[in-house]
């Protein structure tokens, strides 16, 4: 169901669904600035890496069933489930309070963004003119980018005030609301099928979409530096002194929002890979000065430049994605993107913990490798800016 004219964005089903996200978006992030110590208290100190290492590794596994189950069933059915794993993941976290089991729940929590993003990116592509693309993932992003600087700063807020458990059903509650509104969603996929075992099987394209392999590829190394902010970010801003670790998440995210929507509209008007080859810059700039960061100002301004970066990268490697898809593939080439994504943010998490070895010292190694792979994006974009420019080549 794919617009072809340039007919206005700002729906009804477009702020409902930005709604959904903004909620989604809090229920888990709210949890990533207090889970570290809450894993070091449990002794489990030397597993840092794996609280966002394991939940980024049930993402990407899952990624290929939810862009098949995308394109079958239904974009509101795949939204739904990933809200009711948060919901649920929520509520067992305060009994869950030992370290494996802690573990396995991180696992299974990972299911959550492996469904509502792939749901929720084709369901935007759906709804928008292609001329609009970039600009409505923009905004798009901007209503998660809420939910991720709200998430983390309030999450922090209500541990301090109450306890995590109180923080953990509050988690259970945005995303019980999140899937409260999807209730209400009309869906946009026209012609569904039945939910049945064939449509769990997979093939090799449901796993891999060639189509999209270069916005894939960038969104892949770009994302190792996430994973190292949302495992490190936390320690660092107590070793400088920052009572609320969510902070930096704030600063990033906000900084992200108030780029995304005119990323996507340059993105819309002068090309994709011109602004991702800027994003990759910025990513790079910010990786440095939050490695080197020595006082909580220069740190937060690397946050600062990560959410700039973040900002631009988001919606025009989301924007790229879609552009390379066919509307009756649309979910599996956006699972791909999210299979990506997902790898990039589970490696960056466990390489950043092993490197880090919670040793003060070594931060400023783990970011200037993030730096490296973030140079190894803008290296590929800048090869594809020049490869475009020949004739018959399309990227």
């Amino acid at each position: 169901m794919q617009s072809t004219n340039s007919k206005g964005i700002f729906t009804t089903q477009f702020w409902l669904l930005g709604l959904s996200s903004f909620l989604f978006s809090s229920s888990f992030n709210m949890l990533i600035p207090e889970l570290p110590g809450y894993l070091s208290d449990m002794g489990g100190e030397d597993y840092k890496g794996y609280i966002i290492g394991l939940f980024t590794l049930t993402a990407g596994l899952s990624r290929p069933f939810s862009g098949r189950l995308t394109d079958r069933i239904g974009r509101v059915p795949v939204m739904a489930v990933g809200s009711i794993v948060c919901f649920v993941c929520g509520f067992l976290y305060p009994v869950f309070v030992t370290v494996l089991p802690f573990l396995l729940l991180r696992l299974v929590h990972g299911f959550s963004t492996g469904f509502k993003p792939t749901g929720t990116a084709a369901y935007v592509a759906d709804i928008i003119p292609a001329d609009r693309r970039g600009e409505a993932m923009g905004i798009h992003g901007m209503c998660m980018g809420v939910g991720s600087a709200f998430g983390p700063a309030v999450g922090s807020m209500i541990s301090g005030a109450f306890s995590l458990n109180v923080l953990f059903y509050t988690s259970s509650l945005f995303a019980l609301l999140s899937i409260l509104i999807l209730f209400n969603m009309k869906e946009t996929l026209k012609e569904k099928e039945p939910l049945s075992w064939s449509a769990f099987k997979l093939g090799w394209r449901d796993i891999f979409e060639p189509d999209v392999l270069n916005p894939a590829l960038i969104t892949f190394l770009a994302y190792f530096s996430f994973g190292a902010i949302a495992t490190l970010a936390p320690d660092f801003s107590g070793y400088l002194g920052l009572e609320n670790r969510g902070i930096y998440f704030m600063v990033f995210t906000l900084f992200s929002i108030l780029i995304r929507l005119a990323a996507g509209k340059i993105s819309d008007k002068h090309g994709r890979i011109p602004v991702t080859i800027a994003g990759c810059s910025v990513l790079i700039i910010s990786m440095l000065v939050t490695g080197y960061a020595e006082t909580a100002t220069m740190f937060l301004a690397g946050g600062a430049f990560f959410g700039v970066a973040m900002g631009i990268l988001s919606p025009v490697l989301s924007a790229w994605t879609v552009d390379l898809s066919a509307d009756h593939n649309r979910g599996r080439a956006l699972a791909t993107m999210y299979i990506s994504l997902e790898a990039g943010i589970g490696l960056g998490a466990f390489l950043s913990a092993a490197l880090f070895a919670n040793q003060r010292q070594n931060l400023p190694l783990v970011f200037l490798c993030m730096a490296g792979f973030a140079a190894a994006a803008l290296i590929y974009s800048l090869y594809l800016k020049q490869y475009k420019k020949r004739p018959g080549r399309v990227i």
